[in-house]
């Protein structure tokens, strides 16, 4: 199948690429950039007015799959993807059955072939994701795992830790670490602040997540290996991976849309949809986080996208954590980044720098790259209707907001697996 797509912007950082020109697509292959390209036995798009990027590679999913497949599973979750203009995904394997076997693995990268967005997982650094026992890692890496994480939870016992980020670059894996001290969360909803005190409601301390990347960093620094340090959310984090950095400790950090546009305040009316772990912080935080991507301390921007059903979000004291993100992720960034970063620069933290942390054939649009590409609107404003949304759940904290930026088409490997322009 051939695709020629005429007029675009093409943004593609990975080659230095922001202007109008045409891309052809041929047999799930990038074949070529330039002005005047054949057009024939091509399927033409005229992408007049839209961006032509990468596709955008989300580094921290829960699919839900198995186990918990009432809130999401690996075709819906990529059918959210795919809306989203997101090609590649890593899926967290706190599952049920966690992701701690190589026969779970094996299962769901099968199930996941047909599915509309690239799946990648990672495994359970400990059994169970109980902390203490390391799991084989060599096998889950031969059945096709990727990465590394017990996220939902730190590694507790930091000796596993330390043997885990040991072996990982051996075999070609990515520890990616949940920097959380569980002590001084215990009970925590919430930010700890202004606002809990209002409510009334416990708060997680800054300092939870802060002691947390303290000890992932010094870990990684102790035997020289890399780790990736999940959904930052405060300006000491910011500040302790800024300072590893400069010291030349092989850390890379992800943030996600929320913490970027939206902070504890958020949660006054007490709707659980606000709430996750870590959560909302505040105005300080938010400047902080989007100070740290500029500079170059943040090198990525993922969704942690959590899907809960409504049932499970009614109650605010015992909802559960979590908020879905992946279908929004894009058009919440460029709002929230709109004057701070570029477009290219947007690009690169979602797509580019993702591809390159988990070493994975995405990130690109050279020639001879799958043709894995999001068209979108960087202009477009609509609102944000959860029932609109292309997912089992319904948990955005991004309802009812005006965003700026749509996507219009998704292409997986030169197939059209969305087409928003008959919706915009």
């Amino acid at each position: 199948m051939r695709l020629l797509i005429q007029n675009a912007r093409i943004v593609d950082p990975s080659q230095g690429l922001d202007g109008v020109a045409s891309l052809l697509v041929e047999d799930g292959k990038v074949a070529g950039i330039g002005q005047a390209l054949p057009s024939e036995g091509a399927q033409v798009i005229d992408a007049t007015g839209l961006v032509a990027a990468p596709g955008l590679v989300d580094l921290h999913v829960h699919l839900r799959d198995p186990g918990l497949t009432h809130k999401e599973d690996v075709y819906t979750g990529c059918r959210a993807a795919a809306a989203g203009g997101v090609t590649s995904l890593l899926a967290m394997p706190n599952t049920k059955p966690a992701m701690d076997s190589p026969e779970t693995v094996e299962a769901l990268l099968e199930r996941a072939k047909a599915a509309d967005a690239h799946v990648y997982t990672a495994a359970c650094v400990t059994k169970g994701l109980q902390g203490e026992e390391l799991t084989d890692l060599a096998a889950l890496r031969e059945a096709g795992a990727i990465a590394l994480s017990d996220d939902g939870r730190p590694v507790v016992n930091t000796r596993r830790l330390l043997e885990a980020l040991e072996q990982a670059p051996k075999l070609g894996m990515v520890v990616t670490a949940h920097c959380e001290d569980l002590y001084l969360a215990a009970g925590g909803l919430m930010n700890e602040g202004e606002v809990s005190q209002r409510l009334g409601v416990p708060g997680i301390p800054a300092a939870a997540e802060d002691c947390g990347t303290a000890r992932e960093i010094a870990a990684a620094a102790s035997i020289g290996a890399p780790i990736h340090i999940c959904h930052v959310s405060t300006k000491g984090s910011v500040a302790l991976i800024r300072d590893a950095k400069a010291r030349g400790v092989q850390v890379t950090a992800e943030t996600c849309p929320h913490y970027l546009l939206l902070t504890e305040e958020a949660l006054e009316g007490r709707d659980a949809d606000y709430r996750m772990n870590p959560p909302l912080r505040t105005e300080e935080d938010r400047l902080a986080l989007i100070q740290g991507l500029k500079d170059g301390t943040l090198d990525a921007i993922a969704t942690d996208h959590a899907p809960h059903f409504p049932e499970e979000k009614a109650d605010f004291l015992k909802a559960p954590n979590g908020s879905i993100g992946m279908e929004t992720s894009l058009a919440a960034t460029l709002t929230a980044l709109e004057g701070e970063l570029s477009l290219a620069q947007v690009v690169e933290k979602m797509s580019c720098n993702p591809a390159k942390i988990l070493h994975i054939p995405a990130g690109s649009l050279k020639v001879g790259a799958p043709a894995d590409v999001v068209l979108f609107d960087p202009e477009k404003r609509w609102t944000v209707d959860p029932e609109a949304l292309h997912g089992k759940s319904k948990n955005t904290p991004f309802k009812g907001m005006e965003l700026k930026g749509k996507v219009a088409m998704t292409i997986l490997e030169g197939r059209i697996v969305y087409d928003g322009r008959a919706e915009n």
